[in-house]
């Protein structure tokens, strides 16, 4: 019994120093991710962390790099986003750049729209939140018509994207407003 309870302690003594050393010691350096872990993810310094490809000189191929952007996060810093979360937003941690091209997709919007992410995964709704206040779309509302007219939503999304008149009913208003969840 006592070698069981001693085993036990070890055991978990020996996990939380693994959890610590990968978890919560140092500081997050987009540079120094590795390319898996870089897309989606917001350095200690606050700056979103973009995936970057680059043609390498010597082999000849396509390579990739982890990058600092200029694009700053106020509310979250330090954080690599969840698998659970890459998954449920329908984002993939290969995305180059930082685009607003996913949103062309039924398929993204309707997964960033879906609780599992809406109501989860701040970082990725942040991200998105504001890249389509730049498109002149109101996350909200679009996740709204998503929701009861997918097809409907996709056409005004596209309506709006091609036309150069903002629909005010949909306009984001700046800056993002804070999850209750933060």
């Amino acid at each position: 019994m006592a070698s069981s309870i001693k085993l036990t302690m070890v055991l978990f003594f020996a996990c939380s120093l693994f959890l610590q050393g990968t978890l919560a010691v140092g500081e997050v350096v987009c540079e120094n991710l590795p390319e898996n872990l870089c897309a989606f993810a917001i350095a200690s310094s606050g700056k979103r962390c973009v995936l970057e490809n680059y043609k390498n000189e010597e082999e000849g191929k396509l390579d990739y790099t982890c990058k600092s952007s200029e694009v700053v996060v106020e509310r979250l810093s330090g954080y690599i986003e969840s698998d659970q979360c890459i998954t449920a937003c329908g984002v993939d941690r290969t995305f180059v750049g930082i685009s607003s091209d996913a949103f062309l997709t039924q398929e993204f919007t309707s997964s960033l729209c879906s609780p599992d992410c809406y109501r989860n995964c701040p970082n990725i709704v942040d991200l998105y939140f504001n890249l389509a206040a730049g498109e002149g779309v109101y996350l909200p509302a679009l996740c709204d018509k998503q929701k009861s007219s997918p097809h409907r939503a996709m056409f005004e999304l596209l309506s709006s994207a091609a036309s150069s008149v903002v629909d005010y009913s949909m306009a984001a208003p700046a800056p993002a407003p804070a999850p209750g969840y933060f």
